[in-house]
């Protein structure tokens, strides 16, 4: 029986600005299997990095979880005490951050700032903090890690920056990595390291993981399953095999017809027509519906529920069932 180590159960973070409320995470429900990669997959402003900070509640000024059950191993996080969480911070839950160069102090070497989150959740001596920093090094593949651990983070590249906030991140060996955007601005080649370095990593640490992105494209051989988010709800979620070759809802095949590869089988990437609306006045019924070519009256006016039309596999689309959607990589609902 798959064991869950992680469900999210009708998440909303709103943000109170002087403009009014943003509804940018609005009844997100997430299930997250122990030993698992989730890809959490949306376009910007879709609802991701705040499903994320929510879940180890970091959310940043003015925003705040009004609803919902963050339960971790039985446990719902939301009703935690700071106190606690800080223990579970870093420890049983990790995290890393878009751009590993603003989470990392300038003037402190990388051996100090890693040292530092051992001695935090580790009754060890510095001198063996120093040699686990050293080993963790190892572990994301930095080559030269006793001399590479004394420069300052200007010191790094940008992939080198990136492999050093993997292994502050696993410092404590967590059950739950959260990875968001961990390829932002790093080039192509560099990219595919990283993915393929995380991928190893959790295989070979036994760890859950959940991926962030707005590329489809780094889901694709990374994560197990996916979770698409639009406008601070889910779309779709299912199997990676599932989602790329049996999608049912429109915005998740639109996000596929992006993707540009040599897989696919069009002449031309679609473009999705239109933005992600204003969550301050979203509109009526479906989120979807004005940028939807398949939309129609009932779609303007009703909610559509997260219903699992097949095993695993959930669509919140009032016409999954009616529509014959295509995936450009081959095959459809039918």
């Amino acid at each position: 029986m798959v064991k869950k180590i992680l469900k999210i159960e009708n998440l909303k973070t709103y943000f109170y600005t002087w403009a009014g409320i943003v509804k940018a995470v609005d009844g997100v429900n997430i299930d997250v299997n122990e030993g698992e990669t989730l890809g959490l997959v949306g376009e910007s402003g879709s609802g991701k990095s705040v499903t994320a900070l929510s879940i180890i509640r970091i959310v940043p000024s003015p925003g705040k979880i009004v609803e919902g059950k963050i339960i971790y191993k039985g446990e719902n996080l939301v009703e935690k005490k700071e106190k606690t969480l800080q223990d579970i911070r870093g420890k049983e839950i990790a995290y890393i951050f878009q751009d590993p160069a603003t989470s990392l102090n300038p003037v402190f070497t990388i051996a100090n700032q890693l040292v530092e989150v051992i001695l935090r959740h580790q009754k060890i001596s510095k001198k063996e903090a120093l040699e686990k920093a050293i080993e963790l090094f190892r572990l994301v593949e930095i080559p030269d890690p006793e001399i590479k651990i004394w420069n300052y983070p200007h010191q790094l590249s940008g992939g080198m920056k990136q492999r050093m906030a993997i292994a502050r991140a696993l410092a404590s060996q967590p059950n739950l990595l959260i990875a968001d955007e961990p390829t932002t601005n790093l080039d192509v080649t560099i990219q595919a390291q990283i993915l393929e370095l995380m991928k190893n990593l959790k295989k070979k640490l036994g760890m859950s993981m959940i991926l962030i992105t707005h590329d489809m494209g780094v889901v694709a051989d990374t994560a197990d399953r996916i979770t698409v988010l639009y406008a601070g709800r889910v779309c779709e979620t299912a199997d990676t095999k599932t989602i790329f070759y049996n999608p049912k809802h429109p915005y998740t095949q639109a996000l596929l017809t992006a993707v540009p590869s040599l897989a696919l089988k069009t002449e031309k990437l679609n473009v999705i027509p239109g933005s992600i609306p204003n969550l301050i006045k979203p509109p009526k019924g479906c989120r979807f519906h004005p940028r939807c070519e398949y939309a129609q009256q009932i779609c303007t006016k009703k909610i559509p529920e997260l219903t699992e039309i097949e095993p695993g596999h959930k669509v919140a689309c009032l016409r999954a069932t009616e529509i014959n959607l295509k995936s450009p990589l081959g095959g459809s609902n039918n």
